[in-house]
C-alpha cells in the first residue's frame, strides 16, 4: 500500500472504497505492506491522514526497510524511461513492493502508478531484470464482493 491510499480515506472521491479497504485490515483480512518511505512521506500530511496511519494494529502491518536493491531498481525503472525522476519516490513504492513479493501494490496515484502504461513499464523491467510480474490496482479492485 503506498502513501496516497491514506489520504484517500478523507477524499469524497475515494473514501467509500479507501474505508472498506482499512475496515478489512483492521478485521485482519489482509496482511499491509507498508514502507518506511511512507513514514518519511505521512510526516508533511495533515494530522488525521497521521492518525489514521497510526491507528493500524502492528499484528497486520510488515513494515519494509528502504533497501539498497530497491533504489536500484526504482533508477531502472526511471533509466528505462518508465516515469521522469521526479517519480523516484512512486519508483521505491514498486520495487519494494516487487522485491517482498506483494501480491499486489494497492494505490489512488494514477499518474505514476496505476496507469496501465506506467504498469506495463514497471513490469517490463521486473521481466528484464528477472523480478516477479507485479499486479497493481486500485484500493476498489482489491475487494472480496458478496451478493
Amino acid at each position: 500500500m503506498d502513501t496516497s491510499v491514506f489520504g484517500g480515506f478523507f477524499e469524497p472521491e475515494f473514501e467509500l472504497w479507501t474505508k472498506v479497504l482499512f475496515d478489512k485490515i483492521s478485521k485482519g483480512e489482509f496482511k499491509v505492506l507498508i514502507s518506511r518511505l511512507t513514514d518519511i512521506e505521512l510526516e508533511n500530511a495533515p494530522q488525521q491522514v497521521k492518525n489514521l496511519a497510526n491507528s493500524l494494529q502492528q499484528d497486520n502491518i510488515e513494515w519494509l526497510d528502504i533497501t539498497n536493491e530497491a533504489v536500484l531498481l526504482a533508477d531502472k525503472y526511471i533509466a528505462e524511461k518508465v516515469v521522469g525522476q521526479t517519480s523516484h519516490s512512486d519508483c521505491i513504492h514498486i520495487a519494494l513492493a516487487t522485491l517482498n513479493y506483494a501480491d499486489v501494490l494497492v494505490s489512488w496515484n494514477f499518474k505514476h502508478i496505476v496507469n496501465h502504461l506506467r504498469i506495463r513499464g514497471y513490469n517490463a523491467v521486473n521481466f528484464k531484470y528477472g523480478h516477479k510480474i507485479l499486479d497493481i490496482r486500485l484500493p476498489r479492485e482489491n475487494l472480496d464482493y458478496e451478493d
